[in-house]
């Protein structure tokens, strides 16, 4: 895979894992669709992604955790560089935020892992802490970490079984096929910085920069992998989790013909019957929105013929069900098959009152269709 951005800095497709926010690059299918949408100008310095990754001395956040490592890498030309900046004593704080800074006022935008929930948010509480403005404040930001779940939480991890986690390092192994050899345990990192603020002893401290930078070169990777995957469009999916996820993230930024390639593309890629009705549940609701209605009734029927179906979703196919033969085919019949279907499956009280007042409804109208019509009375009798 070639990590690398194209020259104008940042992938086209990357935008749409921010919010739109990014200024993607000229002659871009997805550059075009965003802009006869959006008709803001953009107006950047710099095309240049940064990439950040911080090392703590806990998890817990607050003013009493703080970044004694921030990690930045970016593209420059064919190199991938990498600054860490690290906080040899307590009062040197504010010099590594203003090297910071300087690095981050370069940018166009941020891309971090997790770093919406954790990374910035901490980061962020030390610049208040010394009064100092955030770089990061006005920067889109591209946080990894939901579109890798999107994309390839299901995925097989190498060994015969599922991701589950999307840290860093199982994705690099499951993507690109790196597997790092003696890597630090996340946990060990802010023991190990304690010790070296006791006893100055700096050699625990080279694993822990090699964790980072690492993490840095993964992140870099899977951005890559995530926006070139989107620019490439439905077809370059190659699992069917990545076409559902790909999907997913086509309909979030408004791409609904893409979102309906990749959702119908998952059966071709034989995925898991979860998979498989996950997207079927995706491509009905979008054809529902669309008035599509027989296209919709075609894809809940799918999930009903599913073998093992999740069950959360074959009652909402039977009740989606219910409603077209009721209001648009009127097959009061079939209409009514599907609800008491419906009663089949667990819901909460309130699910089975409204499936029990369908079928009090059909049940009339089924009794009037049956009646026939009314024989007016002559006249005079």
């Amino acid at each position: 895979m070639d990590g690398m951005p194209p020259p104008e800095g940042i992938w086209p497709g990357l935008h749409l894992l921010c919010g739109g926010d990014l200024l993607p690059s000229e002659n871009s299918r997805l550059q075009a669709v965003r802009a006869s949408e959006d008709p803001r100008p953009h107006v950047r310095r710099s095309q240049r992604l940064l990439f950040v990754d911080l090392e703590t001395t806990g998890v817990a956040g607050g003013a009493g955790t703080y970044a004694f490592l921030v990690g930045c890498g970016w593209f420059e030309g064919a190199t991938f560089r990498i600054r860490q900046f690290f906080l040899s004593s307590y009062g040197a704080e504010p010099a590594l935020l203003e090297g910071v800074t300087q690095l981050a006022e370069e940018a166009t935008a941020i891309v971090t892992f997790n770093g919406k929930s954790f990374d910035l948010p901490l980061i962020e509480t030390r610049y208040l802490f010394y009064r100092m403005a955030t770089p990061f404040l006005e920067l889109p930001h591209v946080d990894m970490l939901h579109p890798a779940r999107r994309l390839w939480r299901a995925e097989n991890d190498g060994t015969g079984g599922a991701l589950g986690s999307c840290r860093l390092s199982v994705l690099e192994r499951s993507l690109c096929g790196v597997v790092r050899d003696g890597d630090l345990d996340g946990f060990e990192i802010p023991s190990r910085y304690f010790t070296y603020v006791r006893t100055g002893d700096s050699r625990t401290l080279e694993a822990v920069f090699e964790h980072n930078r690492l993490d840095l070169v993964s992140l870099a990777l899977v951005t890559a992998r995530a926006a070139q995957l989107i620019e490439a469009g439905p077809e370059a999916a190659r699992t069917a989790p990545e076409a559902l996820g790909l999907g997913r993230i086509y309909e979030r930024a408004g791409l609904v013909n893409d979102a309906c390639a990749c959702y119908t593309r998952v059966p071709r890629l034989s995925g898991d019957v979860v998979t498989r009705a996950e997207a079927l549940r995706a491509y009905a609701v979008i054809c529902r929105r669309a008035r599509r209605y027989a296209d919709a009734a075609l894809a809940w029927q799918a999930i009903l013929d599913l073998k093992r179906s999740p069950p959360r979703l074959a009652r909402e196919a039977t009740e989606a069900l219910a409603i077209h033969h009721e209001h648009r085919v009127r097959d009061l019949l079939a209409a009514r098959r599907f609800a008491l279907e419906s009663l089949d499956f667990d819901g909460t009280p309130s699910r089975q009152d409204d499936v029990r007042h369908r079928l009090a409804r059909l049940d009339r109208k089924l009794a009037r269709t049956a009646a026939g019509p009314s024989t007016p009375l002559l006249p005079g009798v």
